[in-house]
This record gives structure tokens, C-alpha cells and sequence, in this order.
């Protein structure tokens, strides 16, 4: 399966704004073979606490465009949103999955950003998510899970690609670049890393976006600019350096 991760900025607080931008970049990642396409952390809004303004309910205006991207490309379509399981919640920071079958799946960030005061403004999620896209093993996860290794452990045998959409400032950006490739080389998997470009909320992001393979090796990689990045991803591949290298088994 080809995977196309967008590198994009983000106008802070401005859904309609972001939905419009963002659908070119889209169509160009399926015209260039993409299956799945993944968008980064909180697309439409940026990374705002002001959830008041900012929150959808399940189903909103985002999660419907994600929806309508994927019928009229025929791809797969994911970024996280900021979306309200009932009236009066805090809304999870969700990452949305979006089917050419109309299907719509979900995963809810587990481990909000305290650091940035998340947890006060958004609900934690209480499981992690495996998917399978087009025969492969997709397990989601957002931003801040990326520090949480044994959640990528517990999932790491029953998957194929990691995707982690982000707001990762550029002050940590070492950290982002470093982690993103322990968690491919640790699991013996692909890792699709989708970061932010831009200034947003009074942070500056580098982007640093890029996919990575079961061996620690970067496929594409790209800093500062708005791109489109493609790669191919291959369960097949996975299973070849499971069995050449048989570390998952010794794992406690």
C-alpha cells in the first residue's frame, strides 16, 4: 500500500479555512497512488486548548469532510480532531479514519499533553486501536503517545504500520526525529510520523515529517516546507525482517 503523509500548516482556530486548503493536497496525494492519506494532529483547528470553540460533536463538520475526501479520492483519509462524545464532555482528541466504503473509525488519544494543560481541556481515551486498511495492520496514535513505548509494544506484534499525527514543537524536534524511529526499529515495523509546519498558538513547528521502516531506515523525510511525502509500505516486508530477526519473541 502506497502512504502519502501531508506536511501542512495549519490556520490556527479556522476549520473551513484548513478543510479548503488541505483538500488540493489530498487529491494530489491520491493521484500520485496513495491508499492511505494521513493529515496531522488537530488539522482543521491547530493545537488549541479552547475546545469551546474548537470541539465538534462525533460525526461533525471535519469528520464528514474526512469522509467525503475519501469517497471522491478512493483512499483512506486520517488526521485527529477534537470531537465531543456527548453535550457538555471535553472532547477526546480523536484520530479519525476515513473509508472509500464510507466507513468511519476511531481512535481516542489515550495519553492527553499535560505538559501543555491537555488534560484540561480534553478527555483521555481508554483503549488503543488497531485497524486493518486494504490488508494492512494500521494502529493509530497521536503526539504525545509517541513517549509511551509499551503501548507501542503491546500493539507492535498485531501491526504493520504505526501512524503518528502531531503538533511536535520544533524546540523538540531531536526528540520527535529520535522517537519515531526507536518506535519502528524496537517493533520491527513501518512508522508514518505527520507533523505540522508553521507558527500556531505561539509555537514554531519544523515539520520533520517522514517514513520510516521495520529496519530504523527513512524512506522520505522532509523539514520547514509543505509537502506532500509518499512511500510504499509492504506487511510482507515486515514479516521477512520478523523472521530474519527474531527479537519480538524474546521481548518481556
Amino acid at each position: 500500500m502506497r502512504v502519502a503523509a501531508i506536511q501542512h500548516d495549519v490556520v490556527w482556530e479556522d476549520t473551513q479555512a484548513n478543510l479548503d486548503r488541505l483538500a488540493p493536497r489530498v487529491d494530489e496525494a491520491a493521484a500520485r497512488g496513495a491508499g492511505l492519506i494521513v493529515l496531522c494532529e488537530t488539522f482543521s483547528t491547530g493545537y488549541s486548548m479552547n475546545t469551546d470553540k474548537t470541539g465538534e460533536d462525533r460525526g461533525g463538520p471535519t469528520a464528514t469532510w474526512l469522509a467525503a475526501q475519501a469517497a471522491s479520492t478512493g483512499a483512506w483519509v486520517c488526521g485527529s480532531v477534537p470531537e465531543r462524545e456527548r453535550p457538555g464532555q471535553p472532547p477526546f482528541n480523536t484520530f479519525v479514519l476515513a473509508g472509500p466504503d464510507g466507513a468511519v473509525l476511531r481512535y481516542d488519544k489515550v495519553h492527553p499533553f499535560t505538559y501543555a494543560g491537555e488534560h484540561n481541556h480534553f478527555s483521555a481515551g481508554s483503549a488503543l486501536r488497531t485497524f486493518t486498511v486494504d490488508g494492512v495492520r494500521v494502529s493509530p496514535f497521536v503526539c504525545y503517545d509517541l513517549r509511551f513505548a509499551d503501548d507501542f509494544w503491546e500493539l507492535g506484534p498485531g501491526s504493520d504500520v504505526f501512524v503518528v499525527p502531531a503538533n511536535w514543537p520544533d524546540t523538540r524536534r531531536k526528540h520527535w526525529r529520535t522517537l519515531l524511529r526507536a518506535r519502528a526499529i524496537e517493533n520491527q515495523c513501518y512508522v508514518v510520523g505527520v507533523n505540522r509546519v508553521g507558527e500556531g498558538g505561539g509555537l514554531s513547528y519544523a515539520g520533520d515529517s517522514c517514513i520510516v521502516d521495520p529496519l530504523g531506515r527513512t524512506l522520505v523525510e522532509a523539514a520547514q516546507v509543505e509537502t506532500v511525502l509518499v512511500a510504499d509500505v509492504d506487511p510482507a516486508v515486515v514479516a521477512d525482517v520478523r523472521d530474519r530477526f527474531r527479537f519480538l519473541p524474546d521481548r518481556r
